[in-house]
Parts: structure tokens; sequence; C-alpha cells
């Protein structure tokens, strides 16, 4: 508190430490996080990671930090993340593809200006409709809504942050002691599995418990929403997998790793693989309330944009929000920022069809424009969707808009996933985007602000999957090379996605098994249960040992939330699970680096 006499401190907005901590935090989380999407086939937000770093490092004890400044450096990290997550299902298939022989060679650069086109379009598409879905239609929005309270969260966040670092210095040690050797035990424990058979059950059962904590951390943090996902493991390995072999349907004599094997690559990925196109058209069908709600705000931009720097926002910060400036200044980014922002964007796109491989030029054009309004209606979609429920159809979206580039295309693979890394950063984008809009308007921040950050760095996320992909392809996880199914990060979104290119190419579709895998989506889609259909169909392209691990942290988290409450596995769980995942994911992803570097 100033005393009497004494200038009063200026209040911290827009700092360097915010943009340098925003920029570091973001860049390691999404390291992390690009590995445990990798492992899981799903990503996890680090926004909330982000808030809780920050509220040490900007408003500890020698700093007096602001919690607008700690919103800036949760803003950027936030976009640097969402990016990543945006590559991390769509270039992998590329690898993996390549690995299988279906595409030989492809430029990298390309690819690349494909993303940070896509990262900037994500961004200047969703801003004109901040103040209809925030100010106006008041939509939740529930991450956004909890990360402005952990910045809220007083000296509570400090204990949060110290069991942060308990659980990353857990899991980094765990994965160092995994990748010496030391715990291998032949018969027991191989390839980082823990054998629960003890020769009593037949392999196809699969029962094996993934000696991972990253794995069961990921369970700790989803908890009841998580246990969808599990069943669908369950129902995969002990009851589909044992009635292929009983049906008869492998070829006879094999036994062991490779019935394993012939089931999973004959009749399980295919299945999930229809499932999750089911699973996505319906979900398409199903949001068309939203597309129209969304496609109705767009009339109200004009008018919107005309009176947004009027208003002013009565969020505090500790009774000093007169000082944040927030009735003074541009309360939007310049319509003219956004321009340029699209036309370098939309020229990106272009650039990255035409010549990624041999595409006309009508079809890459063509591409371009039929790209650029199903990313802006898909962003839409995906926005108004989180708003509304916090379930985002970001991967049906992707594997739709894949399939859709391809057909605009002509079949060129490359220049199709070019298109599809674009369209998928952009569509994570605009709905992390307007997450960390309405946490900024919660607690009195500029929407300028986030804005200009969200258009100048959210293209280092980008960069930063590009090349923790690459390494992780490389150099190997776990004495193994590269990811996908059958390794230690079996990739299941990107395997979907390469499994549906590799069927159209080689005209070899398993079309009862795409059509029964697909009703059963569809049918899952319908139930109130949103994104099941997904979830199951990604945990059919998992190994069970990782699924059987996940589920066991989903359960801890049940039990633990039943005996302690809602706050210990907010305020311990939360932390601490958030930790081993960071924890795991920086050591295997710097041993990847180590390997590519040696050799």
């Amino acid at each position: 508190m100033d005393q009497p006499g004494q200038l009063a401190t200026p209040y911290r907005e827009l700092t360097l430490p915010a943009i340098a901590l925003g920029i570091v935090v973001g860049v390691v989380l999404n390291v992390a996080l690009i590995y445990s999407a990798l492992k899981l086939g799903f990503a996890i937000s680090g926004s909330a990671i982000a808030a809780l770093i920050g509220y040490v490092a900007l408003r500890g004890r020698s700093w007096r930090g602001s919690i607008i400044e700690n919103n800036l450096n949760q803003t950027i990290a936030s976009a640097i993340i969402t990016a990543g997550s945006g590559v991390v299902f769509t270039l992998p298939a590329l690898f993996l593809l390549q690995g299988s022989g279906t595409v030989t060679r492809f430029s990298v650069w390309p690819l690349l200006a494909a993303g940070v086109g896509g990262a900037l379009m994500g961004v200047v598409l969703i801003i004109p409709l901040r103040r209809k879905m925030i100010e106006i239609d008041r939509l939740r929005f529930p991450s956004g809504t909890a990360v402005a309270t952990i910045l809220r969260s007083g000296s509570a966040g400090v204990e949060k942050v110290r069991l942060l670092g308990i659980g990353c210095a857990l899991g980094a040690g765990w994965k160092l002691l995994m990748i010496s050797g030391w715990l291998q035990w032949p018969g027991l424990i191989e390839a980082d599995e823990l054998s629960l058979s003890f020769g009593l059950l037949p392999a196809y059962f699969s029962a094996a418990l993934y000696l991972s904590p990253m794995t069961f951390a990921s369970g700790l943090l989803a908890g009841r929403g998580g246990l969808t996902f599990f069943l669908g493991g369950v129902a995969s390995w002990w009851l589909i997998s044992p009635l292929v072999v009983w049906a008869g349907w492998p070829t006879p004599g094999l036994a062991g790793a490779e019935l394993v094997d012939f089931i999973y690559t004959h009749s399980l990925r295919p299945l999930g693989i229809g499932m999750l196109i089911g699973s996505a058209g319906i979900a398409m069908l199903l949001s068309m309330p939203i597309i129209l709600a969304a496609l109705r705000a767009l009339s109200h931009v004009v008018s919107d944009r005309a009176t947004s720097g009027k208003a002013v926002l009565h969020a505090s910060d500790g009774g000093r929000h007169g000082q944040t400036g927030v009735s003074h200044g541009r309360m939007e980014m310049s319509p003219w920022v956004l321009l340029a922002g699209l036309v370098g964007a939309v020229v990106l796109l272009f650039l990255a069809a035409w010549v990624t491989a041999d595409v006309p030029l009508w079809r890459a054009v063509v591409a371009t424009v039929v790209g650029t309004l199903w990313l802006g209606i898909a962003g839409l979609i995906v926005a108004q969707a989180t708003g509304m429920t916090d379930i985002s159809p970001m991967s049906g979206m992707t594997l739709v808009s894949v399939v859709l580039m391809m057909a605009l295309l002509g079949g060129q693979v490359v220049a199709a996933l070019s298109m599809g890394i674009a369209i998928s950063v952009a569509i994570g984008q605009s709905a992390d985007m307007m997450q960390d809009l309405k946490t900024g308007f919660l607690v009195g921040n500029r929407p300028a602000q986030q804005q200009g950050l969200e258009f100048a760095l959210s293209w280092l996320g980008v960069v930063v999957a590009f090349v923790v992909i690459y390494a992780l392809w490389h150099g190997g996880v776990g004495g193994t090379n590269g990811f996908g199914p059958g390794t230690p990060l079996p990739a299941p979104q990107a395997s979907a996605l390469a499994g549906v290119i590799e069927a159209v190419q080689s005209q070899q579709i398993p079309l009862d098994k795409f059509v029964l895998g697909g009703l059963a989506g569809m049918i899952m889609e319908w139930t109130p249960l949103g994104g099941l259909g997904i979830m199951v169909g990604l945990a059919m392209y998992l190994p069970f040992s990782i699924t059987l691990t996940y589920g066991l942290g989903c359960l801890t988290q049940q039990y633990l939330e039943h005996r302690r409450g809602y706050a210990f596995s907010e305020n311990v769980l939360v932390p601490w699970a958030a930790g081993l995942i960071i924890g795991e994911a920086l050591v295997g992803v710097g041993e990847a680096l180590l390997r590519m570097a040696v050799g």
C-alpha cells in the first residue's frame, strides 16, 4: 500500500517481464503438451498452468505485479501452446505416411508457412466476434472463467506452484529411471509396461500397465470426463478383441504379439477410423444451431465494432482498476491490421498449396478460397461450442478438412495436409482466443492488448511444434524410432488421419469396418455425452496398457474427490498432476534431441 506523500506505484499491464515469461512458459509447455498429445491423442490446456507460474513470477513478494500483467503472460503462453496443438494432430501424419512409403519426399518450409498462416488467420477472423460472444451473448467459456479465478486466487497460487514443481521433479526423475533400463525385468517389466497376465490371460487381452506418470496424471486431470475414454479401451481389448478371436477371424496359427497386431490392424484400427468419421459427421449436424448462431452474429459485427470503443469494463483488481486505463485508448485491434493479417495469411496458404507438390494453379486458388471460407466457419463453430459447453470438436473438424482438401487438390497428399495444418491451427486459435478474451473481460483487461499479443506471437507455437515433432521422429523415444503404432508415442489422431489417406490412396478401404464403426460413432455422438464417439474411437488406437493406466488415474481422482472434496482435487491434485506431465515430457523430448544430436 502506498504511504501518504509517496508517488503511486504505476499499475503494471503490458511489461517486458510479462512478455518474456509468457514466451518462455509457452514454449516449455508447448514442448511438454505436444509430447503428451502424441501419447494420448488429445491436447491438455496449459493456460491454467501458465497463470499459476505467472502468479509467483510476476506477483511475488519482491515483484509488485498485477492481475492484468499475469493475464497478458497467460494469454501469450496459451496462444503458443494452442498453435502447437493444432500442428500435432496433422503434421505427424505426414511423417507416418513417409515411413509407410505412401509419401516420398517433402519440404518442410511450405508446411511451416501454412501453419503460420493458420495461426494468423485464426486470430484475425474471430476478433470481430469478441463483443458479440462475450459482452452481448455472455457465453460461459468455462475454461476462460476458471483461469480468471486462478488469476484472482491470492496466496493459494504459491502453494499450487510448489506442488507443480514437486510433480515436475517426480515425473522427470521417473522418466530418467526408465530410460536407464534399471527397472527392466524380462517377463514382468518390458518396454515400460508391467505385465498383469502372470501367464493366466491370453495375449490378446493386452493386460499390462504402462509405467508412465504422465499417463496416470492425465487421468487425474480428466477425472469423470475421462472415464468414457477408459471404457472405450476396455470395450476394445476386453470385449471386441476376444470376440474377434473366438469368431475365428485371425489368420490360423497366429499367437502372441503377431495375433495382437492382427487384431489391431484388421479390426480395431479400421473400426476406430470409422467411428471417428461417423462422430465427426454427426457432430457437424448437431452443430447446425451453433453454425446458424455464429452466422447471425456476423450481422452484428459492424454495429458492434462501432460502439465497442465506448464500452467500459467494470471488473476490478483489488480496487485498482481505475488505474488500468481501460476507459481510454483503443479497445480492439485496428481493422487495418486485421485486414493486413488476413491478406498475409491467405497468401501463405496459397503458396503452401501451390508449391508443396505438382498442383495446378487453378486448384491452388480454389483450395485457398474454399479453405479460407471453411476455416472461418469451422473456427466460428468451435469457438461457439467451447463458449457454450467447453467441448471442442477440433479433431473431427480437422479430419473433415483434410479429406475436403484432398478432393480439391486432386489427391495430392502433401498439399492437402499443408492446408489441413493451417485449418487445424486456425480452428484451435479461434477457440483459444475467445477463452483468453473471456478471461481478460472478467479481470478488466483491454481486448486490444490480448489481441495484439496473440497476433504477434502465436506463430512461435507452430515453429516449436515443428521442431519437437521433427526431433521425436528422427531421434526416437525409449530406444525406438519415431512415433506411431507400436512405439511409446502412438500418435492416435495422426495415425487415424494417415489410415484414412492410405485407404483412399490404395483404394483398399475396409468398407465393412468403416461403415460399422461409422454407425457406432453416429449413435454415440447422439448421446448426451458430447464427444463420446471421438473418445472411444481414439481409445481403439492406443495400446490398452496406456488406456488402463489413464483410467486408473481417472478412478483415483474420483475416489480422492469423494473422500477429500472438490477443493483438494483442484488445489492439490491438479497442479501436482500437471507437474508430472511436464517433467516426464521434457525429459522425453530431451532424450530424442540427444539421440538426434549424437547420431
